[in-house]
């Protein structure tokens, strides 16, 4: 087996499998929306810190960068998986970390293009005068959204229902349960990104946490997530059952 990294060929046909689905279309929305709703609230309310932050956390942080991070992974991975074809790939010489790794690769740059760059946009929007909340807003979508895709690339390779899950998991443990439970920030990758954004925005959104154990939450996050995957690929079974 080949032992790179990346290989180029499958993130070029990782490219061509999201952006010619369905999914695809989601992508370019979703950030549209956020954009727009900031648009709005800055006309409505000019540049109000309570309506800045809430639109950028709680629509932002906590809906669009998730859900990008859902689509992007899932239009990967899920479709080849349900319909069989993922056999042909692993039945070539290619490592199964180079399949997840280049896979990844193509859903966290989705997850920057989608996610991050849509909220310093929109973050530039609600508050002209103070670039460090778009920059704080940005990164932490950065983080959060590659922590996102790791994970729900592990879901893609253990079940058919990923993006069934992927949506449960988000509105249950990231939404309700992180809203209502203290304890669930040290488990929640939402409000992991929300600390980095207070670190770099001087913002309080999530506290009791620091910056440290965030970021070094997420990287493990990512680095695991990308592990399992390509653990669970290489004792895949080529018939495509689960």
């Amino acid at each position: 087996m080949t032992s790179r990294v990346i290989s180029r060929t499958i993130v070029r046909l990782g490219v061509r499998s999201i952006f010619g689905q369905w999914r695809g279309v989601l992508l370019f929305v979703l950030p549209l929306v956020l954009i727009a709703l900031a648009v709005l609230v800055r006309a409505l309310v000019g540049q109000d810190e309570t309506a800045s932050e809430h639109t950028l956390d709680r629509l932002g942080l906590a809906v669009i960068v998730p859900l990008v991070a859902l689509l992007a992974t899932s239009g990967l991975l899920a479709p080849e998986i349900d319909d069989g074809s993922i056999s042909y790939l692993l039945a070539k010489p290619i490592s199964r970390y180079t399949i997840i790794g280049s896979k990844l690769v193509v859903a966290i740059g989705c997850s920057l293009a989608f996610g991050a760059v849509p909220m310093l946009v929109a973050g530039l929007v609600v508050r002209t005068g103070d670039p460090s909340l778009a920059l704080g807003f940005a990164v932490g979508a950065a983080v959060g959204g590659a922590a996102y895709c790791a994970l729900f690339a592990l879901l893609s390779v253990l079940t058919r229902h990923a993006v069934v899950i992927g949506l449960v998991y988000l509105l249950i443990w990231e939404g309700l349960l992180g809203g209502l439970l203290d304890g669930v920030r040290w488990l929640s990758i939402t409000r992991w990104s929300g600390e980095i954004v207070d670190e770099l925005a001087g913002l309080s959104l999530v506290g009791g946490l620091s910056v440290v154990y965030a970021v070094v939450a997420a990287v493990v996050v990512v680095v695991g997530g990308t592990w399992l995957s390509g653990r669970r690929l290489r004792a895949f079974n080529l018939t495509g059952d689960e």
